[in-house]
């Protein structure tokens, strides 16, 4: 009689899972490390980038645009009040009032427009030949990343080889230590875990180039969490369905409900079902949920 525990029937203690977690963040802290290089060792990002002269003449063109709209401003408020002061001496001339203060406001006024009109008229020639220069740095920007966009699907498709080798090497690895009901499965669930949410990284980085997240986040994350949940469910469900009963019946239990099986009785006490059927090859009684017969060895 083999004496051997079931990995399943041994329960996980605390600090098996605080290390759990703990392995899970630095694999998580590798995995991003070697994600982000890809594109450092590809250079898929540098063509969607500006250099720093492109980025000076923009950022130029958006100061000289600045400086225009203020100096527009300011020549818009001296035709305000010049305007004002030519009412107020046209006002006093046709009422025979005394002209002298406000004559000498309105010709304030009227250097104050022309200095402003003149500011405004250099402000805007200036903004204009820094929006072409600017114009001509994007232009340089749109040739250089149509020329080497091609990285960018490289880095996107070796990013997508990595994660889908993180993937399927946590899966094989459980899989393996459940075969071999191994201790040392929170380990192989850890790395899974740390490549789940790599996946969810690579997802989310590549999605949202194409997709709004504030209008669509909410959706598509409800989409994704529900189908990743449902798929959860049904391969728990496959796998308990062949594990639970077998343990059950390792303990002497209703392989259905779990309740004590006492006696030879053919039916369980605690849900009535059939605890004992016939073996398919050789027709001798065998217990339900049982791996092999115990008369003839098939299973």
């Amino acid at each position: 009689m083999s004496t051997r525990v079931d990995t399943e029937d041994i329960a996980s203690t605390r600090s098996e899972r605080v290390l759990a977690v703990v392995l899970v963040v630095f694999l998580l802290i590798g995995s991003g490390w070697f994600y982000v290089k890809i594109d450092d060792w590809v250079g898929g990002s540098r063509a969607w980038e500006y250099s720093a002269a492109e980025q000076r003449s923009i950022d130029a063109a958006e100061t000289a645009e600045d400086r225009a709209w203020r100096a527009e401003e300011e020549r818009d408020t001296a035709l305000t009040d010049l305007e004002l002061a030519r009412e107020n001496l046209s006002l006093a001339i046709e009422q025979d009032q005394p002209t002298e203060s406000l004559s000498e406001t309105f010709e304030e006024a009227q250097t104050e427009y022309a200095e402003a009109r003149a500011e405004a008229t250099t402000a805007r020639s200036r903004a204009d030949a820094a929006q072409q220069a600017a114009d001509a740095a994007r232009e340089t920007y749109d040739d250089r990343a149509r020329g080497k966009d091609g990285r960018y699907w490289i880095v996107a498709l070796l990013r997508l080889l990595f994660v889908g080798a993180l993937v399927g090497g946590s899966l094989r690895l459980i899989t393996v230590q459940r075969a071999r009901e191994s201790r040392y499965l929170t380990l192989g669930l850890s790395a899974v875990a740390a490549s789940t949410l790599t996946a969810v990284w690579f997802a989310g980085d590549y999605i949202t180039d194409y997709i709004d997240v504030l209008e669509l986040g909410p959706l598509v994350l409800s989409v994704l969490g529900a189908g990743a949940t449902v798929v959860a469910f049904v391969a728990l469900q496959r796998y308990l369905a062949r594990r639970v009963p077998r343990s059950r019946v390792r303990k002497g239990e209703c392989p259905f409900c779990g309740f004590p099986v006492r006696g030879d009785g053919p039916h369980c006490e605690g849900c009535g079902r059939e605890v004992v059927g016939e073996c398919g090859a050789c027709s001798s009684p065998r217990r339900v949920g049982s791996p092999h017969c115990a008369v003839c060895g098939h299973d």
